[in-house]
């Protein structure tokens, strides 16, 4: 990246990876596909109804596909596209640069406290 020219690309990418909630559903997929239950648990204080919306949302961004298996109950899984498991190299940067440069709270309280 050796210039920073805007790019439809990247500003796609963006609308989708930067709406609330998409990198954390996202990120709960990527060891397995999860049943919405399972990713309701994982991202917690997201609505059902939000929870359903992104899950389509990124399901036609081509991130996300849905599983229906024929059984009963009806299975519901939801699992990371070639294009979503591509994604866990963004999360272990995020998670590399957060685990650097972003200190725990009980951390900072106890910095604070003796300064």
């Amino acid at each position: 990246m050796e210039h920073l020219e805007p790019c439809p690309r990247y500003d796609r990418a963006i609308s989708i990876l930067g709406k609330k909630w998409n990198c954390m559903i996202i990120r709960s997929m990527l060891s397995a596909p999860r049943r919405f239950s399972d990713i309701a648990n994982y991202v917690e204080g997201l609505s059902d109804r939000l929870l359903s919306q992104r899950l389509q949302e990124l399901e036609e961004s081509g991130i996300v596909e849905r599983r229906v298996y024929d059984s009963k109950p009806v299975l519901v899984e939801y699992t990371l596209t070639e294009k979503g498991a591509a994604f866990r190299h963004v999360v272990e940067a995020i998670q590399h640069w957060a685990d650097q440069w972003e200190a725990h709270p009980l951390e900072e309280a106890m910095a604070r406290k003796y300064q």
